[in-house]
């Protein structure tokens, strides 16, 4: 499919003006790095206790924060996220205190939270309740004893209630008519449910712990990976073309990675695991996007030896530009989806596609291949001083 026909556009005549646009973004990200104290970084690569919690209405999360500060909790992070309207969810960032995890940090939110959103004295709240729990619960109370119910099956009855509150209303039943509907249950269960537990207005969702030597170990696995990976693409590079080329297509990556990073800083993201993975997908892809050019100025060189260095990368990037931009938007469109349908747990890993696609496309044209004329005109000037010097 051919998108542009015999375009004839003076890329590298403009080369000046991007690099400057390159230098503004780069400058913007490093400000707002230091301005912020550096990166942020999540749980994987910090350590911390991380908690998601649900809830019935929208929280009030500055409460939420001095409940949890006044518990003595270090809370490095607190973010409301809704995939949808009926959603309110709170990812609360919990700090390591001084060398530990805070192990008992889902206990103590579960207890600041119970303090915020109390329940009826004496029941059991369904909402965080585990299955020996709730089965214990419910063996206490008359009508149960009387229906002479054993212990195995009421904790088989606590699996299926405590199942279609997971798996249907995503861990928070805000009803108990919402439980009506599960299969085999005993007669007698619902009426006892209601007495013996309540419905709290939020529910625990999930807990991640990561300690202090595994965050620093994940930091450094991930630096390596980052500069393996660059290593291994200028080796290949350098012995494909020339080793100009593989310079040239390596400092485009690191423009991208920087850039993307900045970006992260500038909107207040965290860096994580997914994140990491989304760099590393787009050292491939802006590398690959590079390589089509720089194959394309390897073929136009054997075709047309009296152009210009200038003229022949002009001429390779417009002949590629069809190709660059429908596989670019296409891709665009993918990770655009990615990030508005995916959700709060993918953003970041997205966020990093959608700013990474549009820098590396971007640097392919506009930063790797003036920095290849750059550098090929440094060799060609060595070269010319050699002769120089030999003659005298």
């Amino acid at each position: 499919m051919q998108l542009l026909s015999r375009t004839n556009i003076d890329f590298l005549g403009r080369r000046k003006a991007f690099f400057g646009l390159s230098l503004v973004f780069i400058a913007a990200g490093t400000a707002s790095t230091i301005l912020n104290g550096g990166l942020k970084f999540g749980i994987d690569f910090k350590g911390g206790t991380l908690v998601y919690a649900k809830f019935k209405e929208a929280p009030d999360t500055e409460s939420v924060r001095g409940a949890l500060t006044a518990k003595g909790l270090s809370v490095a992070a607190m973010q409301p996220f809704e995939e949808g309207p009926d959603d309110h969810e709170l990812k609360i960032d919990l700090d390591l205190a001084g060398e530990t995890v805070e192990t008992s940090g889902k206990t103590q939110v579960i207890e600041t939270l119970r303090e915020l959103y109390p329940i009826e004295p004496g029941k059991l709240d369904f909402n965080n309740a585990g299955v020996e729990a709730l089965a214990q619960k419910l063996n206490e109370n008359a009508k149960i004893q009387a229906a002479g119910l054993t212990r195995q099956e009421l904790t088989q009855q606590a699996e299926a209630l405590l199942k279609a509150r997971d798996s249907q209303h995503s861990g928070l039943v805000k009803d108990f008519s919402a439980l009506s509907s599960v299969s085999g249950l005993n007669p007698d269960i619902m009426p006892a449910l209601r007495e013996e537990t309540a419905l709290g207005e939020f529910a625990i969702r999930g807990v991640e712990v990561v300690g202090p030597k595994v965050g620093k170990e994940l930091q450094w696995i991930a630096i390596r990976a980052t500069l393996f990976a660059l290593a291994g693409m200028l080796i290949y590079i350098a012995f494909r073309f020339e080793w100009i080329y593989g310079v040239a297509a390596v400092a485009a990556v690191f423009h991208d990675v920087f850039i993307t990073l900045g970006f992260f800083s500038i909107v207040g993201r965290e860096i994580e695991l997914t994140v990491i993975a989304a760099l590393l997908t787009l050292l491939g892809y802006s590398m690959n996007d590079t390589i089509v050019i720089f194959d394309r100025v390897r073929e136009n060189r054997k075709l047309t030896r009296r152009l210009s260095p200038t003229e022949l990368l002009n001429l390779s990037i417009n002949q590629t530009l069809s190709r660059t931009v429908l596989t670019s938007g296409l891709t665009l469109i993918a990770v655009m989806c990615l990030f508005v349908f995916g959700g709060e747990v993918l953003r970041g890993f997205s966020f990093a596609l959608v700013v990474g696609v549009l820098i590396g496309t971007y640097s392919s044209i506009f930063i790797a291949s003036p920095i290849l004329l750059w550098g090929q005109g440094l060799s060609a000037a060595k070269a010319s001083s050699g002769k120089r010097s030999r003659r005298n």
